[in-house]
């Protein structure tokens, strides 16, 4: 399997390197996986949902 690093993911992506640490850390991103310091993530992982957005939100009255 082939990976990239933070810097490439943020590249890909268009989020910042520590966005996408956070996302690792928080496991969103699936296959993701941390030798030694350093976060290898898949090349074809999908960028996580950015949840502080109102599209990564869901509507309140869908939260009952």
């Amino acid at each position: 399997m082939d990976y990239m690093t933070l810097k490439e993911a943020s590249e890909k992506w268009g989020v910042t390197p520590r966005r996408i640490n956070y996302y690792c850390a928080a496991g969103r991103i699936p296959g993701a996986i941390k030798m030694a310091m350093i976060w290898l993530i898949p090349k074809d992982a999908e960028k996580p949902i950015d949840r502080r957005t109102r599209q990564g939100k869901t509507p309140k009255h869908e939260d009952i």
